[in-house]
């Protein structure tokens, strides 16, 4: 499948933005300050908190799409005063209840918190994160809607009922998966009091919350120009860029094991987008730049035309 150079740039988008959301993360994840009232130095360990930050990010997409659409309204207003044929004008989307994007809303943040822990969590968080992202790609395809406003969607979403739900977590005991002085699901004074402690905690959250508006942002384009399943192979290769470079900061050990897992990535990675058939030198042209296109007839039930779209 050959790709544009348009699909080549929204694809390098998401692995370095994506690696830098991982990393500022991981990043967030190894600092140690004291909380309040004198507690002493612990680990900052706050997943929902930071799922809500991510989710601002997310957010922060959508402002973004309706003053572009506005400029581009604005632009065609003025080439029509001044008598010339105006820019095409953005088409509208298919008309669509924006509380579509609640499930996969609901699936990145479950997604997101449990990623954190355990690694039977991390499997499950996975599979979540699949669900996400087939239900993002019949949506975004059935109902013709702009990668800025459907990751914005989302983020106004996941944002508003995790900020609600930090209340109540923060009065549920955890036992040993908590990871604050107060033994509790979430701490937000916590977390408050250790980013006042240390301001490089801050740093690195708003390294989490400015890129992760640009790597879904990129994403949702690779799904829409490509498919989910394309998305799905990219996510999977900025770990090994995140893994490199966390065993370079020394933020983690190198076990031998990661070496034929990465391989076994990197294989399927290759096999997926055809680049053994330059290697086993078939014969004649494959022309298989359907493959994205006949996924998403399967999932659209045929009806997959997507055209420009906006607000």
């Amino acid at each position: 499948m050959a790709w544009s150079r348009y699909q080549l740039g929204l694809a390098a988008l998401m692995l370095l933005t994506g690696s830098i959301n991982t990393l500022a993360a991981k990043w967030a994840d190894n600092f140690s300050a004291p909380g309040c009232d004198g507690t002493e130095e612990h680990k900052f360990q706050h997943p929902f908190l930071q799922a809500a930050g991510m989710f601002l990010g997310e957010f922060s997409c959508l402002p973004v799409f309706y003053l572009l659409l506005l400029r581009d309204r604005r632009r065609a207003d003025r080439d029509r005063d001044r008598d010339r044929d105006p820019l095409p004008a953005p088409s509208p989307s298919r008309p669509f209840n924006a509380l579509l994007f609640l499930p996969p809303a609901l699936c990145d943040m479950a997604g997101t918190s449990i990623m954190y822990v355990g690694d039977l969590l991390i499997l499950l968080a996975q599979a979540i994160v699949s669900i996400q992202m087939v239900l993002e790609e019949k949506f975004v395809f059935s109902h013709d809607v702009h990668p800025l406003r459907a990751v914005g969607t989302e983020g106004l979403f996941g944002f508003s009922i995790l900020a609600l739900l930090l209340v109540p977590l923060s009065l549920i005991p955890a036992g040993r998966l908590s990871g604050n002085p107060r033994g509790v699901l979430e701490d937000p004074m916590d977390a408050w009091c250790q980013i006042r402690r240390d301001p490089l905690i801050l740093a690195a959250l708003l390294g989490n919350i400015g890129s992760i508006s640009f790597f879904n942002f990129a994403g949702l384009s690779v799904t829409r120009e490509l498919s989910a399943t394309t998305r799905t192979v990219l996510d999977s290769l900025r770990t090994l860029l995140v893994w490199a470079l966390s065993l370079a900061l020394r933020w983690e050990r190198f076990h031998a094991l990661q070496v034929p897992g990465f391989a076994l990535l990197l294989a399927g990675a290759a096999l997926y987008n055809g680049l053994h058939r330059a290697l086993l030198r078939s014969a004649g042209n494959t022309g298989d730049s359907g493959s994205g296109s006949q996924e998403r007839e399967a999932l659209l039930g045929g009806d997959g035309d997507g055209g420009n779209i906006q607000g």
